[in-house]
This record gives C-alpha cells, structure tokens and sequence, in this order.
C-alpha cells in the first residue's frame, strides 16, 4: 500500500511540474483557460474533446491504455469498454473506470493522466459539414466569415440544397442557428449573410430532396 500510495503521488506531482511549467512559459493571455486551472491543481481541470488521456491500472499492464477523447466526450478501456470522460475531472474518470473494473479484477487502482491537452485547438476551429465538396474542420482565424468557410470547403456540391445552409453557433447555455441563403452570397453578392465567424462555429448544408 506504501508503493501504491508514492506512486500515485509521484505521478500527480510530476504531472503538475508540467502543467506548471507550460504555464510559466507563456503569457497568462494566451494560456487557454482549461490549461490555467489544470495547473492550480491536477483536478480542477474537466477533461475535453481530443483530449490524450493515458489509463494506468496498478499491476495490470495489459489494461494500461493511452486514447483521445472522442467528439461524444467518451473513451474506450479495455475490458470494460466505453466511459464517459469528456467534462469531467481526472480523479472522477479513475474512479468511474475502477468501479467497473471491480467487477472483473479485485481492488483495482487507477490512475488517470492527462499526457496532452488537445480539447482547446478543437474547440477553436470551425467546420462546414454536409453537402460542400470537402467538408472541413480549420483552425478559426480572426476575421473569418461564412464566405471564407464555404470557399474552403470547395462550393457547396451540385446536390446541395443551397438556401437551407445554416450556421450554428453554441454559447454557454444554448445553442443559435443561423439561416444562410447561399444562392444570394454566392450568385448574387449579397453579403448580408456573410456573417463573422466564431470559434466552434459549425455551417451544415444539408442535400436536395429529390
């Protein structure tokens, strides 16, 4: 129990002298938010989207696993198979893959580490999905606007249903869509639509019905 105890305590110190570290060597106004409270303590931070985070389970190195969270916020341990890891902490995480690792290993211990924090670039891109001829996900760019988005994605495709494009935009609480008459923007120059972009905007340009 006294190796177990140092080797959890070795782990969540070594992993905030990073954190700590990348903090002191960067401007605090361009420390992501997520990143500032990791390293106040190990767990303050709520793992997010792309995420690396490495499973380490105590005497059981085949269980040992290192994955990206993915876009539904879960993650895949072996054994057990999916948990919920997205918007929640470190500690929480360990707790919930332990839990139901009891049922196939006794007393299991885990410990779960944060290797790279990912989640802040993904939230600061902007996609266009649907019926465009390459739907894309790019990092946001002060100043950029639908027009941008929809030219990087190549045109909408010949089986888009141009005039029921939207823009969606999530805010702390909700979410706003956004009507975005590509006929006009595109064919006529009405830039009324053109709206500036947002980090995590998403445009969908959904297909004809036929």
């Amino acid at each position: 129990m006294n190796t177990m105890r140092y080797w959890l305590v070795r782990m969540a110190g070594l992993l905030a002298a990073v954190l700590l570290s990348a903090c002191a060597t960067t401007p605090n106004s361009m420390v992501p938010p997520s990143v500032a409270s990791k390293a106040m303590g190990v767990d303050k931070y709520l793992i997010g989207v792309d995420d690396l985070v490495a499973v380490r389970v105590w005497r059981h190195p085949d269980l040992d696993v290192t994955v990206p969270v993915r876009s539904d916020g879960k993650i895949s341990v072996p054994l057990i198979g999916d948990v919920e890891a997205g918007g929640k902490g470190p500690q929480e995480v360990a707790e919930a893959i332990a839990s139901a690792l009891s049922s196939y290993i006794r007393d299991p211990q885990v410990a779960v580490i944060l290797t790279e924090l990912r989640s802040h670039e993904y939230l600061s891109r902007v996609r266009v999905t649907g019926a465009v001829r390459t739907p894309v996900s790019v990092p946001y760019r002060q100043g950029m606007t639908v027009l941008d988005l929809i030219l990087a994605a190549g045109g909408p495709s010949e089986f888009a249903a141009k005039d029921r494009a939207a823009l969606h935009r999530r805010g702390h609480d909700s979410s706003e869509s956004y009507p975005l008459p590509l006929t006009a923007l595109l064919e006529r120059g009405d830039l009324s639509s053109n709206y500036p972009l947002q980090p995590g905007d998403v445009i969908t340009v959904p297909e004809r019905t036929f």
